[in-house]
Parts: C-alpha cells; structure tokens; sequence
C-alpha cells in the first residue's frame, strides 16, 4: 500500500508541535488518524478541527510512559479499523541542565519519556505489523542524537538511544517491516517550556533564534509514508537552512 490515503497512523504526542502537524497533514492527504497524548483537552480541539475539514480521526488520552496506556492506545485504534499501519513515536521532553545540577528526577523523565516512550510504541505496534505482514514504525530522534552540547547530555543519550533502537529493529524486522528515523534541528515547539534550569533556559532562547515550523518534519514523515513498500527511508534529517548546528 503505497502513499498516504487509506493508511491507518497512530502518533503519540499529538497535542502539539510536530505530531499535530503531523496529524493535520496526514489527514489532509486521505490517511486514518488515530491522535495520542495526554492533554486530552487539545486532543479534542485537534481532532474536531481535523473532522471538520473532512478528515478521519480519532483520539484516545495517552502516556507513552505508561505499557499498558500505549498497548491500550494502539487496541483501540486497532479496534477502530481493523489494522495498525503506521505509528509515529513523537512524544518527547526536554528539560535540560548541567549534569552537576543533579536534576535527577528531570533526568528520569526524559529517561522514562524519550526511550521506554518509544519502546513501549514498539512492543504494542510491532505485534500487531508482524501478525499483518505490513507497517512501518517511524521514531523521532533529534540532532541531539547525533551530537552533545553542554546542558544537554542525558537529552542527548536518550535521542543516541533513539537511533540506536531504530537502526537495531531495522536489522530485525527487515522484510515486510518499514523503520524510518526522523532527526529534527531546530524546530518551532514548546520543548524548551520544559527547561526549569535558568542559565539552559537562557542558552536554548538563544540557541531557537533560527528554527522551521513543524510543519516541515511533518512533510518529512509524510515522505517516508508515501513511499512503496519495498522502499524504506531508514534515516533523515532535517534542519534549518541557515543554522550551524
């Protein structure tokens, strides 16, 4: 099954930023949109917003920390029309700080979000692909995953981990199972409203000055979609034009 319309994707992080462009997109173009989050209340805006311009959509509250919130999320949009095509894990946080700020907890969220999110995306959706003999998993990693900048050390190791994840369930899965990584530069997101280190804070504002809109990681998903099934964009990145990082 090639190209967008008719295809059946999941996106976890829906509420915002890149999965809402993601999700807007995709619907616009013919595909089924299954939206999770956790701001269930902008779950609803979206999704009503999608249906009204004629899309088909659905939506379910989910945390992607949570295995059985994203086994339950990808059951029911099994439930709903019968197959998994695509699930798209987007869900991410941001919180950076020295590593001598001890901000552990911070630490474990992006732990708990940016990796166990991704892999607990893949134990529901992969199940279900195999059993269909089809699908693709496409997982959001950054340029964080492909360099390390001060205050962004354990951002960094889970987006490195991203890749790492990706590129060995490719090797595994290869065959009738599509894995696509995507690595955003600097993008328009409310990532950096989860930094509560001042002097990170700061550096990020400044580090921003020069981004693209989420819509263009949206389109960059939609390419990795549209292609035949024997062909699999196992990795892209994406970034500012005008940026040195």
């Amino acid at each position: 099954m090639a190209g967008i319309e008719g295809k059946v994707v999941l996106i976890t992080g829906a509420s915002s930023g890149i999965g809402e462009a993601t999700a807007r997109l995709l619907a616009k173009h013919g595909a089924h949109v299954v939206l999770g989050a956790r701001r269930t209340d902008r779950l609803v805006a979206l999704a009503d917003e999608i249906a009204a311009a004629g899309g088909s959509v659905r939506y379910r509250r989910v945390d992607v920390t949570q295995r059985e919130d994203v086994a339950a999320f990808v059951a029911f949009a099994r439930t709903a029309f019968d197959r998994v095509d695509v699930i798209v894990n987007n869900a991410g946080v941001m919180p950076l700080s020295r590593l001598d700020a001890f901000k552990v907890e911070e630490w474990d969220q992006m732990i708990d979000v940016n990796i166990r999110g991704v892999l607990h995306g893949i134990a529901a959706a992969l199940p279900v692909m195999q059993e269909q003999k089809r699908g693709q998993i496409i997982n959001l990693s950054s340029i964080g995953g492909h360099s390390v900048v001060p205050t962004a050390a354990v951002y960094c190791a889970t987006k490195f981990a991203v890749l790492a994840i990706s590129e060995g369930l490719r090797q595994e899965v290869g065959g009738d199972i599509r894995v696509t990584v995507i690595s955003p530069g600097v993008t328009e997101s409310e990532l950096a409203d989860s930094i509560s280190d001042p002097d990170a804070r700061d550096g990020m504002k400044a580090f921003r000055r020069i981004s693209i809109p989420a819509a263009a990681i949206a389109r960059a998903i939609r390419f990795a979609i549209e292609q035949p099934d024997d062909v699999d964009v196992s990795e892209m990145i994406v970034r500012p034009t005008a940026s040195p990082y």
